[in-house]
């Protein structure tokens, strides 16, 4: 198994690491109900996508 052969600085190591943070979701407000929601996903609230009713969502 490969071994490194030098100790890697802790600015070499941050750099490395540098994209394994998690990010923030984006979000977005939908033009039909005004809830917030991911972008090119189906409203959660009210089921409708680029302005067509894709789904009937049962309000409780």
């Amino acid at each position: 198994m490969p071994v490194p052969k030098k100790r890697m600085s802790r600015s070499r190591q941050g750099n490395r690491r540098s994209h394994d943070g998690l990010k923030v979701p984006a979000y977005s407000e939908c033009p039909e109900c005004h809830e917030m929601k991911r972008p090119h996903h189906v409203c959660p609230s009210c089921g409708f996508y680029k302005e067509k009713e894709i789904m009937v969502v049962d309000s409780i």
